[in-house]
């Protein structure tokens, strides 16, 4: 019975405690909407929730990390864009090559009384526009080592005719290669040069038909002229 007695004694306190605790809560809550001026609002306290307006004194807090993170991840993307643009503009850089063949006319190119740099006309690759076909002429947009071949094919245009070709390759006015045939045996002929060439910016290299010589009977683009870049410097 005593137990009981105590049992009661201890719920009908503890409601007490709890009623005068909604007490406290519901006059804090009307002093603050009664309140004219602004509510103290520290840590993660909520003035607005007991104003009854349904937000949170954290709200601000938020925003201004929003705000913040907001700045940061813009400043890393335009940091990105800008690691993009300088990526592409060095690969860009780098992709320098071409590719060219054929002569002006598929009877005989030459002969010419001077030494004739050889446009060939027909361009299937060009990466950096280093190449004029117009002069048949490669300028090195870059300084770096580059790989250059040419091919020089003839063929006689009759019986008893000579084969008489002679191309060389240039850097900048100086000899490189060479390649050349003389004869009245063959009927057509051809021969390959390739060699790796250290180029400055703007540095030339062509190949040229030597005077009296030429080239006969390209209908098919047997005649190439080639480079590209192995590395910058």
């Amino acid at each position: 019975m005593r137990a009981v007695v105590h049992l009661l004694l201890a719920v009908g306190v503890f409601h007490l405690a709890r009623a005068q605790e909604s007490s406290e809560i519901l006059r804090l809550s009307k002093a603050a909407v009664a309140f004219p001026g602004e509510l103290p609002c520290p840590g993660w306290s909520c003035d607005c929730a007991l104003r009854q307006v349904g937000c949170c004194c954290a709200t601000s807090r938020m925003h201004e990390v929003e705000d913040l993170t907001y700045t940061r991840l813009t400043d890393i993307w335009q940091s990105i864009k800008q690691l993009d643009r300088s990526v592409q503009e060095t690969i860009g850089g780098r992709r320098v090559a071409f590719t060219a063949s054929g002569i002006p006319s598929m009877h005989c190119f030459g002969p010419f009384s001077i030494d004739v740099s050889v446009p060939y006309n027909t361009v299937s690759l060009n990466h950096g526009d280093g190449y004029n076909p117009a002069l048949g002429v490669f300028t090195a947009p870059r300084a770096g080592l580059y790989s250059f071949s040419f091919t020089a094919y003839s063929r006689r245009a009759s019986a008893g005719d000579r084969m008489f070709f002679q191309l060389q390759l240039l850097r900048n006015g100086e000899v490189m290669a060479s390649v050349w045939e003389e004869n009245r045996q063959d009927s057509e002929d051809s021969s390959t040069q390739g060699l790796l060439l250290s180029l400055e910016r703007g540095g030339q290299v062509y190949v040229l038909l030597r005077a009296g010589r030429m080239l006969c009977g390209d209908a098919a683009g047997r005649n190439t002229f080639s480079g590209y870049m192995v590395h910058g410097m």
